[in-house]
């Protein structure tokens, strides 16, 4: 087998078809023309990387562009349909998915009632069940995916694969995680932490966007925080880093709730819901008492009594990594939005030595899910490109 040298007329080639696909990739459609005009190819040039590409099958004729002046002119698309990857959000109760392709193409969402009994469940069982769904909501055959990503509410161990920081998960393993996985579906599997995956999303299209680094704290049944470092995850060595519920109760937080132990006694799921029945916000969930308390009378109450408790959880953040923005997400985190941000930054800056910048996610629904299809599309998208030959 040849090896094409530096200069050659076949590795100039690929260089400007990978440069035209990946343009097609990030703009969408786009005629011969403006493929020119973003390339800096000639006409000639890019007729014959369009028909190597066409030939090829990885673009094709997608529609017509009517320019005010003159001609209609062909447009092409990128047709990554056959490279798939479908990411998953697993719950105790119910999984979400959705396909992703190269092209970052929006599939739908789907939601998957899970079996309560753990003998009836396994990592396999959800995840296929997942996937079938995800795949005929979008149209697209299952024995198209070549690669899945996984959100748990937990972390695994990347040097054991072991799964750890995990509560409630019925008839799944504590070993061999995402080996059992990929045994069984056949295909590679990723799995991270589900917060991990949120701060990817906060990161790709929410207020992480436009900052060097951000911790994001998670504020729902249970606490968690991502750390994100110009676009890295901190995820430590046991991939247990962010863990931040495990925290013990600092003695100047005692007067806050004497009977907490830990941040997850604190500020997590079963607090809150306490915190807002005292006011007369009712309801039989967290999520239910949170969708209650939008409009209730006691919102400001309610938050009020709060913040406090989750300034106490940023503060170890602010002490070790003094970030400059730390996001709160989850359900309680969103359901307070930029009100308790500002709250827990008031406090933050009255009773400490740090100043930083406290919002509320600006990811508009299913973060995990979509931090988990950001990657897939990452991973998609370079093994399309790599089919350029």
């Amino acid at each position: 087998m040849s090896v094409q040298q530096p200069g050659t007329p076949g590795l100039l080639r690929a260089m400007n078809d990978r440069a035209a696909l990946a343009l097609l990739l990030e703009h969408g459609p786009l005629t011969r023309a403006r493929i020119g005009e973003l390339t800096g190819l000639s006409k000639p040039t890019v007729s014959q990387v369009v028909g190597r590409l066409e030939h090829a099958g990885l673009v094709g004729e997608v529609g017509e562009h009517s320019p005010a002046r003159g001609p209609k002119s062909v447009t092409y698309g990128a047709t990554p349909g056959h490279v798939l990857g479908v990411a998953v959000d697993v719950r105790p109760q119910e999984a979400r998915a959705t396909v992703v392709d190269a092209a970052g193409t929006e599939h739908p969402m789907v939601e998957v009632a899970l079996p309560r009994v753990a003998a009836q469940r396994s990592p396999v069982g959800d995840v296929s069940a997942a996937i079938q769904a995800a795949c005929e909501a979008a149209g697209v055959r299952p024995d198209g995916v070549v690669t899945v990503m996984v959100g748990l509410q937990g972390a695994v161990d990347p040097r054991t694969d072991d799964l750890t920081f995990t509560g409630l998960l019925p008839g799944w393993p504590r070993r061999r995680v995402r080996a059992c996985l990929e045994e069984g579906l056949g295909v590679p599997v990723a799995i991270d932490n589900d917060v991990n995956l949120a701060a990817v999303a906060e990161r790709d299209l929410g207020a992480g966007r436009d900052v060097p680094d951000f911790c994001l704290l998670w504020i729902g049944e249970g606490l968690g925080v991502a750390v994100d470092l110009g676009g890295r995850l901190h995820r430590g060595a046991s991939g247990g880093a962010g863990e931040i519920g495990y925290l013990p109760v600092p003695t100047a937080a005692i007067a806050l709730d004497a009977e907490a132990r830990d941040l997850q006694d604190l500020v997590g799921g079963i607090a809150v819901t306490r915190i807002a029945r005292a006011h007369g916000v009712h309801g039989r969930t967290l999520g239910a008492v949170l969708e209650a308390l939008g409009d209730h009378p006691a919102r400001d109450a309610v938050l009020a009594e709060i913040a406090p408790r989750v300034a106490v959880g940023v503060l170890p953040l602010l002490a070790v990594l003094d970030p400059q923005l730390v996001v709160l997400g989850g359900a309680t985190g969103a359901s307070g939005g930029a009100a308790l941000a500002e709250l827990v930054r008031a406090h933050v800056r009255r009773a400490t030595r740090w100043a930083p910048r406290v919002v509320a996610s600006a990811v508009p629904d299913q973060p995990v899910l979509r931090g988990a299809r950001a990657l897939v599309a990452a991973e998609l998208r370079q093994r399309f490109l790599d089919l350029v030959t």
